[in-house]
């Protein structure tokens, strides 16, 4: 089994299309040595449609861009305040089929909820984690040459008054939600680190 570290980058807020052109870029250079990544990034606002498009989605988008992607899923909205989560992984290397890598980032989202005590839940057919029935996570992947790209948006402390402006994810009663209504713990400004090491906990339990 493959066992090499993942290098996990800090990316601070950054515009949502340079970050996707670094990704693709990164894919197509990679060789058979390169290691695997993980960008944690926060956008500014932007509303991105996956491969999924459906106009009906959008009710009334006026003055925040909207953006089409290739990756998994329909229309969602990324802003400062919510993380997002780029796994780069070369599946074929690791032995990692979809599923599995899918049930490995809504565990890495459950694990860095029960730090704060607040109970995560996944909803048969609909990828995400969930708060009770409110939704805090959203998961949207492509798979290229057997790598990965796109992944995680995690809502943490973010403004989701947007998300009235569309159908997050095409589906009405999906109602979105964040990590800090849930609660006052001082360790919600750690999160990024929290995150990381259950990135690299989850990843390593591969091997194991």
């Amino acid at each position: 089994m493959y066992n090499q570290k993942i290098i996990i980058r800090d990316l601070g807020l950054k515009n949502w299309k340079s970050i996707v052109d670094s990704m693709f870029e990164f894919n197509s250079l990679r060789k058979k040595s390169t290691l695997d990544e993980v960008w944690l990034v926060e956008h500014y606002s932007i509303y991105t449609q996956g491969q999924i498009k459906n106009k009906k989605n959008i009710i009334n988008v006026i003055d925040i861009p909207v953006a089409n992607s290739d990756r998994g899923g329909q229309i969602t909205y990324h802003g400062p305040g919510q993380k997002l989560m780029y796994f780069l992984i070369d599946l074929k290397r690791r032995k990692i089929h979809v599923r599995h890598l899918i049930e490995i980032l809504q565990k890495i989202i459950l694990n860095t909820l029960n730090i704060f005590n607040i109970f995560g839940n996944i909803k048969n057919n609909m990828p995400g984690v969930f708060i009770k029935n409110k939704k805090v996570c959203s998961l949207g992947l492509k798979i290229q040459n057997g790598c990965s790209l796109y992944g995680l948006s995690l809502n943490v402390n973010m403004d989701l008054s947007p998300f009235r402006n569309i159908i997050p994810c095409g589906n009405k009663t999906i109602k979105m939600t964040n990590i800090v209504n849930y609660t006052s713990n001082k360790k919600l400004k750690n999160i990024t680190n929290l995150l990381k090491k259950n990135i690299i906990k989850e990843f390593k339990n591969i091997n194991n």
